[in-house]
Formats: structure tokens, sequence, C-alpha cells
């Protein structure tokens, strides 16, 4: 009774707090999409698909939340205090993958917790119970956020090295903090306390505030990054699908295609990132929808690490992971052809040759955990297609257009085969055999002659790239 008396927060002063948190939420998702692509560090490139996920779906529970508290219009587009905005922008445009992950991890997910957790002391937890409750489901996983990002702090910190590339590589700079980055770090506490903290609960402290990185537009990178566990990024040495859809070959073999296949779909974070930023005002539902896929396509590249993890197999020197598909697609169509691709590519995906005989083979294969990672793979790829109806599709006379168009898109790609090789890029070596005899010492098995002998590129079956492309 005591607690349900207090006199908390009006209305007009919850939905100024919850505007707040809502921006930030919003920034928060934009900055870790837009460094998903340029980001080398493949733990970080999914850890940042994740967040961003996460970030997404919060931002649309406080819209909802604020719709619902006599607000229209709601205003939620609107910059809720200018200091904030050089706080983001700053994180946005920071230079390195260390500054980016110090501003990130060590300054606004902290500072987003500290204002969720002092709106649970300041309202009257009866009277806002809605407020409360997304307050208490978003501080759940901004904690996650947090015990990741303290991990990965440390880590650069400690060891300067990073998945076989060193941070001074990625950064520019050593993994100790300088003075230069120090006075960073103050910049963006400045900032906090001119607007007030996040909540916009204290005094603002009146300091005038100077841009610094981020006193020049901030640019989208579209170009992929990996780090060194990815050292062929150009090879196209081994058709993938040509082996997966031909029936002279067994299951068990293909599960490694499929593992390979999977965790080459690092690429659709990366593409779809590129697509998410540069497309602007659309609905926020959109952004959530498009969201949820690109984190799902990473949940499907951790899939296929795990399934050669399961197998002991060392995939950063057995299987050459390449970038092509995010490369071609990033730097050579535009948001909506790129988004064309995508819905075209799913479209393929459901019939036979697709994702149910991918389940099927892992059921007819020895490795269960194959097929479970297909069922589910199945299962998201049929949300995904419903994703391109919804935000895609809508957008033409019917589903015919819309899949010519995204097949003509396709059509204009090109992949530079020979260029890259001439460049000394990649030999496009055959990385496969050595891949399958590594299995079959492992499985206690000879090699069947066959298999051992598959051989098939990319560029000797354009056609099939075109028709059955499993990037997606």
């Amino acid at each position: 009774m005591a607690a349900a008396m207090k006199l908390g927060l009006s209305v007009e002063a919850c939905v100024r707090r919850l505007k707040r948190y809502h921006y930030a939420f919003k920034r928060v998702h934009q900055i870790f999409t837009a460094h998903i692509t340029a980001e080398p560090i493949y733990e970080l490139k999914m850890a940042f698909s994740l967040h961003a996920h996460l970030c997404a779906e919060h931002t649309a529970a406080l819209r909802r939340r604020v719709g619902e508290m006599r607000e229209p219009p709601l205003g939620l587009e609107a910059v809720p205090d200018p200091n904030l905005e050089v706080f983001f922008d700053e994180i946005l445009s920071a230079p390195a993958t260390r500054g980016l992950v110090l501003g990130l991890y060590g300054k606004a997910i902290p500072a987003l917790k500290a204002a969720l957790e002092r709106h649970l002391q300041d309202t009257n937890l009866l009277v806002d119970y809605p407020s409360a409750r997304l307050c208490r489901f978003a501080l759940l996983e901004l904690d996650e956020m947090l015990s990741f990002g303290g991990q990965t702090i440390a880590a650069l910190a400690a060891n300067g090295t990073t998945a076989s590339a060193p941070v001074q590589e990625q950064n520019g700079h050593g993994a100790e903090a300088t003075a230069d980055s120090r006075n960073w770090l103050s910049l963006l506490d400045d900032c906090l306390a001119a607007a007030g903290g996040l909540a916009g609960a204290d005094e603002p402290s009146g300091k005038k505030i100077s841009r610094r990185y981020s006193a020049q537009p901030y640019h989208f990178d579209r170009v992929p990054k990996r780090d060194g566990r990815f050292p062929d990024p150009y090879n196209m040495g081994v058709n993938a699908e040509v082996f997966l859809y031909d029936e002279k070959f067994p299951p068990d073999p293909k599960t490694l295609m499929m593992f390979y296949k999977r965790l080459r779909e690092i690429d659709v974070p990366e593409m779809m990132a590129s697509i998410i930023i540069e497309t602007q005002d659309k609905p926020w539902e959109y952004y959530r929808d498009m969201t949820r896929q690109l984190w799902d396509e990473a949940r499907h590249a951790m899939m296929g690490e795990v399934g050669f993890a399961q197998l002991g197999i060392d995939w950063p020197s057995k299987v050459m992971i390449n970038y092509t598909w995010s490369l071609a697609l990033n730097t050579q169509l535009k948001p909506i052809e790129r988004h064309a691709v995508l819905y075209f590519i799913e479209q393929g995906l459901m019939p036979k040759t697709g994702k149910r005989y991918e389940w099927e083979v892992g059921r007819a294969s020895h490795n269960p955990l194959s097929a479970l990672f297909q069922d589910y793979d199945w299962a998201d790829e049929v949300l995904h297609a419903r994703i391109g109806r919804d935000w895609y599709l809508k957008d033409f006379k019917n589903a015919q257009e819309a899949v010519r168009y995204g097949d003509e898109c396709w059509s204009r790609v090109l992949m530079n085969w020979e260029n890259w090789r001439e460049q000394g890029l990649t030999k496009h070596r055959n990385w496969w055999p050595e891949l399958y005899r590594d299995a079959c010492r492992r499985w206690g098995v000879e090699p069947d002659p066959q298999v051992l002998a598959y051989s098939t590129t990319y560029q000797s079956v354009r056609a099939d790239l075109k028709a059955l492309t499993g990037s997606a």
C-alpha cells in the first residue's frame, strides 16, 4: 500500500522519459546495424546482429506504450535533446572497433540501463505498470548486452589481438587506452550531463558540447570486412549447390556442404544491414522485421560454425568462406534492388530443391544436429518469405512482377571471377577434398572416390549460381 500511494511520474513526465528511451534504443539499433558490414571481427558481426534485433523489438514496444498515453500525434521522430543526438552521433562515427565497442558497451548501454532503473524507482508501479513491465524486460536484455560487451572490452584490452587479426590493424592504435580515447569518452559523459542524463531526470550541466568524430556526416561503408579466419574471401572454387542437389552423392558429405552454406550466410547480414541503413522513412515495423531477418541469417551462419565444431573441423583452415555475394550486391545495386534479389532468392528456397530438401538430407544423414539446424532454418525462411511479402511484394502489381524484377536485378550482378584471380586476390582453389578427407578421418570411414573428386566451380556453372544460390 505504501508503494501504491507513492506520488510518482505524471503521464506527461512519464511520456517525456519514454520518448528518450525510445530515441536511445532506436539510435543504438542504428549504430549496431550500421557497423555489421564493415566490422571485421566475426563475433562482433554476430553480436551486433543480435543486439540490433533486441533494440528494434524494444523500440517497437516503447512506441506502442507511448501511443497508449494520450499522445497523438506521438512525435516519436523528434530528437528529444540535441546533446543526446551528439552523444549517439559520436558513437556512430567512431573510427575504430575499439572506440565503437567502448562507446556502445561502456557508455550508451550503461546509460540506457541506468535510465530504465531510474524509471522503476521514480514511477508509481501501480498506475504505470505497463511502462514498468517494458523497463523490466528491457533490463534483462540490456544486462546480456553488457555482459558480452564487458568481455569484449576486456579481451581487446588484455590480448591486443582478436581472431588472428591484430587490433592495431583493425583499430589504428594499440589495445591500451590512449589519452585521445579517454578525452573522447569524457566528451560522451559531457553529452549525457548536458542532456540531464539519458532519462532527462537530472539538472542539465549547461556545458556547451562540440562535436568531434561526428563533425563530418557519417558515411556508411558498404564494403564487407572479415578477420583473419577468412583468408580467401573471394574464393568461388567450390559450387555447393551443384553438389548438394546431385542425387549420386550420399547424405553425409552433403551435411558438410550444408554447414558450409550456413556459415557462408554471414554475408546476408552484411548485405541486409545496407538495405536497412540506406532505406529511409519506412514504418518502424519495417525495420523491426528486417532486423529480425538479419539476426536469423546471423544465427544460420553460427549453425554452420557449430556444425563444423561438432565434427572437430577447424573451419578457417579447411573451408574458404567468401563474401562475394554481399560485396557484389552492396557495391553494384541500389537498396531496393538488393531487396529484390533477396526476395527472388527466397522464393527459390521454398520448392523441393530448397529448404525442405536440405532438411530431408539432414534427416537421411548420420548427423541429427544437421537435421535440427535445417528444421529451424526452413522455418525461418518461411517467416522471411512473409517479411518479403509484407515489405517488398506490396510495391508491385503482383507476385510475378516482383519476382521478375528480382531476377532482372540479380542478372545484372557481376561476379568478377577472373579479375579477382588476375589481381592475386584468390586462386579459387578447390578446398573440398581436404575438408572431406578430414571429415572421413573423424567419421572413421574411407573417402568415396567420386565425392573426393568433386571439383565443380561457380564459374563453370554460372547458370546454377543464378538459379540456386545458397547465400540467402
